[in-house]
Order: C-alpha cells, then sequence, then structure tokens
C-alpha cells in the first residue's frame, strides 16, 4: 500500500472546522429554481453525501460549488475564502477535485498519462523548463510518475499503468478517474455518482476506496443514488428536495426522518405509515 498521507493526521470524522460552507445559495435558470436557499457545510476530514430523489437539484449544487455554475444569490466559501466568480482551474488550485457521471478521461492515453494530467496541475516549470529539460522539470517529472504509480496502486490498477485507458474495464475507469483527481492534491475530493454501473462486488470495493482516501486526510463529498452504498460510507448527509434541503444529520437519522421517507416515495409526511417509517 502506498504511503500517501497528509503531512497532518485528519480530525475524527465530521468533528474537525468546516472546510466547504454553502450559504443561502440559489442557483436559477430562467424561470426554473434549481437550487433554492440552500446552506449546509463539510467537515474537515468527513465523508458527507448529498443525496435526493431525481431532480432534487443534487447536480446543480455539486456544479454551483466546483465552479461549473456562478450562484444567482449566496455564496460558496472555501477554506476561509469566497469563491466568487473564479474559473473551475482556479478552483482546482484551491483544493477541490471532482469526478464526473459521464467519464471524462484521455481515452488514447495510457492510464499513468491520464493521472499526470491531474498531476501537471501544481508543476511550475514552463516551455523553457520543459524544452530545456532543466532542473526544475527534471524533479517536477520524477515526483509526477512516483505519485501516479502510488494512486495507481491505491486504486488497484498498478498493474495497468501502460494500458491505454480504453482498454480498461467501466470500473477501472471510474477508479482511475478518482486517481487523476487525487493527483491534483484536493483538500475536498467531490465524487459524482461514481458506483453507477457497478455491481454489487465492485460497490463494496468502491466504499473501501473512499474510506481509503478519506483515511489519507482527505475531505469527500459524495453524491450517489444508491443508498446501501451512502448510509454506508458516509459521516453525515444532507437531503434536498425540488432545490431545498429538507434533512441533515447522520445516516442513522437520515433513515428515520419522516421527510426523506416521504420524499422517496412520493407521500406526505402525514400519509406514511409505521410500515413505511420503517424503511
Amino acid at each position: 500500500m502506498p504511503d500517501l498521507a497528509k503531512d497532518t493526521a485528519a480530525p475524527a470524522p465530521g468533528t474537525g472546522e468546516a472546510l466547504l460552507r454553502l450559504e443561502g445559495v440559489t442557483l436559477r435558470f430562467g424561470g426554473v429554481v434549481a437550487v433554492n436557499d440552500v446552506s449546509f457545510e463539510i467537515r474537515r476530514g468527513e465523508i458527507l453525501g448529498l443525496i435526493g430523489p431525481n431532480g432534487a437539484g443534487k447536480t446543480s449544487c455539486f456544479n454551483a460549488l466546483t465552479g461549473v455554475y456562478q450562484p444567482t444569490s449566496g455564496q460558496v466559501v472555501f477554506d476561509g475564502r469566497p469563491l466568487g466568480r473564479r474559473k473551475r482551474y482556479q478552483i482546482n488550485r484551491l483544493g477541490i477535485a471532482r469526478t464526473f457521471q459521464n467519464i471524462r478521461l484521455f481515452q488514447n492515453m495510457t492510464a499513468r498519462e491520464n493521472v499526470l494530467v491531474g498531476a501537471d496541475s501544481h508543476h511550475r516549470a514552463g516551455v523553457l523548463n520543459s524544452l530545456l529539460r532543466l532542473p526544475l522539470h527534471r524533479r517536477e517529472t520524477a515526483e509526477g510518475n512516483r505519485r501516479a504509480d502510488e494512486l495507481l496502486e491505491l486504486m488497484d490498477l498498478g498493474h495497468r499503468g501502460d494500458d491505454l485507458a480504453r482498454n480498461l474495464s467501466y470500473g477501472e475507469q471510474r477508479r482511475l478517474e478518482i486517481a487523476r483527481a487525487l493527483a491534483t492534491r484536493p483538500k475536498l475530493l467531490c465524487l459524482d455518482e461514481p458506483a453507477a454501473g457497478f455491481n454489487p462486488v465492485e460497490k463494496q470495493r468502491l466504499m473501501d476506496l473512499i474510506r481509503r482516501v478519506r483515511d489519507m486526510g482527505n475531505t469527500v463529498l459524495l453524491i450517489e443514488h444508491d443508498m446501501r452504498l451512502v448510509m454506508g460510507v458516509t459521516d453525515r448527509i444532507v437531503v434536498l428536495e425540488f432545490g431545498k434541503k429538507i434533512a441533515e444529520g447522520t445516516p442513522e437519522q437520515i433513515r428515520n426522518d419522516p421527510a426523506v421517507i416521504a420524499a422517496y416515495l412520493g407521500v406526505d409526511d402525514d400519509q406514511l405509515t409505521d410500515e413505511e417509517e420503517n424503511l
């Protein structure tokens, strides 16, 4: 197992200070309100789940905090800094990395080269350094290759480093995306539907990997439809419905929250039977 631990130990799950805060974030597209006055925080060292029925606003909220969309009102504060109108690459350099629902790898590059793309985001050597192969370029190249190999090992892809991304299985490509995101050395790793298309064995493997990533000192935000996975791996959960936050708490609290049960079953709270409340 590669040693990718951070310089400082992560706080106990869910007990750290806020790393990221959404403060009254609203996101409108014409007359459609995708996110409506949503506030919550992600604490250092925790795995936070963001869930809700289809159309609840999860992905829109996710895109607002990763710089894909600019909030119509409210703000996102990361590590004490309002993100404002920063570009996505600037947000990445601040320490937020993400994966996507639809795999976005460079299919004609090797697995190692894909991870090196992530590592390159922090390299300081310019074109002249690279052309002349000056010491800074050589040091950064060696460090990038070392980290790429460590991350491939972490994702159980050490044996596939020289294979083209297009030749990896679906599950391997999903894990390669996580490795590439980690290569940017994020403080917050945002995973968008990472278990999509996985079988039960692959989902269990993914849960283990997410815990391993958190134990390295990372903070994780997870959007996922698979409730067994979410309940099994997260420290806290935020629930959205029709763009509004309807619940927040531990997996056990969320599992027994009448508003959450109603949202997923499509009934009013007072219509819930005792049997439904035990779901």
